[in-house]
């Protein structure tokens, strides 16, 4: 007994003053900027994910759970621009956690938010996207995610020196990555025949402003507001002075609105999701969101 005391002591203090040291904790708030964080720290640790499955980033509600995640993460990684006001007070109690807003990162191309949801026309009484002066949809822009990277990794970095050379090669990696995803996604949209789209909230100004398409709308200015009878009837006759091909829902929202809209005319609907609702986390979530976004759009008008 005594000699297996010694030796469990003795691996007690090998661990306790070992050079081999964990990776910290590290929180991400949504799925497509926790892939690129994952994609950095494979090797040294994994980050952890605050909004799980479907949830909205627009309207969501912080858990009892949420408060142990941040409470116990020294770097936090979230978009900044308003997305994720529900942080606001909790990340002023902290004093430990350094939080990197990713839509001010160098080399970040940012967007001003569009007005109202049909954007080719000045809609009186519609408001400002209501997150504020700009789009903070920034991780639909594959340039954006590489500038993002190279943020993260610097981060990581500062707190995590011991792992500095392991975050510098998978940041290289991810990039030589996301490159060529940025032309994977180009050469798929390159097969769009024409037509123009609706898409369910303003999500995609990143997207559409990379890649050179040219949709006709949003079916809800914000969505956590419900769309009423006269933006309906407006809508309605977008579609056919458009031409409009889809209309395409989320997975974080009700499908009803854009049956409604579909119905009695020859629109397809489609569904685009900018958070990957249905996706696995981790580093191979973010390019399967990029490309299901490219597929989703030319299975739809095209079909």
């Amino acid at each position: 007994m005594r000699t297996f005391i010694a030796i469990l002591i003795s691996g007690l203090l090998l661990l306790r003053f070992s050079p081999v040291q964990a990776a910290p904790r590290v929180l991400v708030t949504i799925k497509p900027l926790h892939s690129l964080v994952a994609a950095v720290m494979q090797g040294a640790g994994e980050p952890d994910l605050l909004i799980q499955g479907s949830l909205s980033a627009h309207s969501y509600a912080l858990k009892p759970s949420d408060a142990r995640k941040i409470g116990a993460a020294s770097l936090i990684f979230e978009v900044g621009f308003g997305l994720e006001n529900y942080l606001d007070a909790p990340l002023k109690a902290l004093s430990h956690a350094r939080v990197v807003r990713l839509a001010e990162a160098p080399g970040i191309k940012v967007l001003p938010a569009r007005h109202g949801g049909l954007w080719q026309e000045d809609e009186p009484g519609e408001h400002e996207h209501h997150h504020g002066p700009s789009d903070p949809h920034i991780w639909l822009d594959p340039q954006n995610a590489i500038a993002a990277t190279n943020t993260i990794a610097t981060a990581l970095m500062q707190v995590d020196p011991v792992h500095a050379g392991l975050y510098r090669a998978n940041a290289a990696s991810a990039v030589g990555k996301l490159t060529r995803l940025d032309r994977d996604v180009r050469q798929t949209l390159a097969k769009l025949r024409g037509g123009r789209y609706l898409v369910f909230h303003d999500a995609y100004q990143y997207f559409e402003a990379r890649y050179g398409l040219t949709p006709a709308g949003a079916v809800a200015v914000d969505p956590d507001r419900p769309v009423g009878p006269r933006r309906v009837a407006a809508l309605r006759h977008v579609i056919a002075e458009r031409k409009v091909a889809c209309i395409f829902r989320e997975p974080q929202f009700p499908p009803k609105l854009i049956d409604t809209l579909a119905e009695n005319t020859s629109v397809h609907e489609g569904v685009l999701d900018p958070l990957g609702a249905d996706l696995k986390p981790g580093p191979g979530l973010y390019p399967a969101l990029m490309r299901a976004l490219a597929g989703s759009l030319v299975a739809c008008i095209n079909r």
